[in-house]
């Protein structure tokens, strides 16, 4: 029931940690679980995003098919798409505004679009926990804003919902909790209270600030931007 933040730098282990909840990556000390089990017998309630930059967009394959793509879990071999797998994805579809675009070639959808058909697929999976990787890049306010009502809606259902993401402004306003990573976890726990210059400090090894603004929370790197504070400013 809550959407969590992952936040650090490049190479912090942001990636690495999705990939040992998904059963990819085997620790070298301690155990991933989910849901109280190990990963390997909880991987039909995990779904995961990733980033846009993974996905082959000129594959010959409509978005209907790419979002009944995370019902493949429920497969055996040579079994033929149901009614339910249809409707599961339909229901997606709708959910996540898309269901206008579904016979057509996802490579033809914009890129806040294509976002959004990978949110589908997640959704489809019916998974209890949905790890995306990287969803609001380069997406403009409007676009992040839908696409944060959207896990909202999951998470009121009682979904559980990681997000890593460098948009630190859009975990300390939409974000539930948030956890700070840099090779090990620097700090967790609700927004307000991890979201601190310190915290960030630590975490990202430079010196940041925290600038309130209206109701907005944007961090600023004092190094590289010194005269922007001053003044009325």
């Amino acid at each position: 029931g809550e959407l969590v933040g992952l936040i650090g730098p490049n190479g912090a282990g942001k990636s690495t940690l999705f990939k040992s909840i998904l059963g990819l990556v085997q620790p070298d000390a301690g155990r991933a679980l989910a849901f109280g089990r190990p990963v390997r017998e909880a991987r039909d309630l995990i779904a995961y995003m990733p980033q846009i930059e993974e996905v082959d967009w000129d594959f010959p394959i409509t978005v209907l098919d790419v979002v009944r793509m995370g019902r493949y879990h429920r497969f055996r071999p040579f079994q033929r798409w149901t009614a339910e797998d249809r409707d599961a994805a339909m229901d997606a579809l709708e959910r996540t505004q898309l269901a206008r675009f579904a016979g057509r070639q996802v490579g033809q959808l914009s890129g806040g679009q294509r976002r959004r058909v990978l949110m589908a697929r997640a959704i489809a999976r019916g998974a209890r926990l949905l790890l995306l990787d990287e969803p609001f890049a380069g997406l403009d306010a409007a676009v992040q804003h839908d696409l944060v009502e959207i896990l909202d809606g999951l998470a009121q259902e009682g979904k559980a919902i990681l997000v890593a993401t460098h948009d630190l402004s859009c975990v300390a306003n939409s974000c539930d909790e948030a956890v700070c990573l840099n090779r090990r976890v620097i700090a967790a726990g609700p927004s307000a209270e991890v979201l601190t210059a310190p915290v960030l400090t630590e975490t990202f090894q430079r010196h940041l600030l925290t600038v309130p603004r209206t109701d907005l929370l944007q961090f600023v790197n004092d190094e590289h931007d010194r005269t922007g504070l001053g003044g009325e400013d």
